[in-house]
């Protein structure tokens, strides 16, 4: 397995988006609102290639996973849209990604990483937190009186592992 950037080089951005609709589907009916994932486009998905750094894990050219980064100075990279294929979850890609995000934090200078997962998705809360994410905070989308998201962070320096 292995680790390439998506961007503008990336080429099979329709595989991009069945993988990232592809591994969002199971929660679908479980949130509200629904994923932003939902809202995606081959041009709204280079659009966001283009301003964020992402990454694509690939085995025997097949794509498994991705994952974009955006810094968030002072301290932080916000993990957003990671995503792995549902037949290859349990099987290191999400691991993969994450230190991936991790090195590119490392090179911005920023100290933790950030990522935000649905309320009623309890079971992601416990993977993310096994990784070293710490609960930070819950919020709301636009037009909700209630939580509807967890807040997450892990410091880089943490000494959890990915397993």
């Amino acid at each position: 397995m292995n680790l390439v950037p998506i961007d503008g080089s990336f080429g099979d951005w329709d595989a991009l988006l069945a993988l990232i609709l592809s591994s969002f589907a199971y929660m679908q009916p479980r949130i509200d609102p629904p994923s932003s994932a939902l809202h995606l486009t081959l041009q709204s998905l280079a659009e966001k290639a283009r301003v964020e750094k992402a990454y694509a894990a690939l085995d025997k050219g097949r794509l498994l996973g991705c994952v974009f980064c955006k810094p968030e100075p002072p301290d932080c990279v916000y993990i957003g849209k990671l995503a792995v294929s549902p037949d290859a979850q349990g099987k290191g890609v999400g691991r993969l990604l994450l230190q991936a995000a991790e090195a590119y934090a490392a090179e911005c200078g920023l100290s933790c990483l950030r990522l935000e997962t649905r309320i009623e998705l309890a079971e992601n809360h416990l993977v993310f937190g096994k990784w070293g994410f710490v609960r930070t905070a819950e919020g709301c989308h636009h037009g909700f009186a209630r939580p509807t998201f967890v807040e997450m962070r892990k410091p880089l320096c943490s000494t959890a592992r990915y397993s």
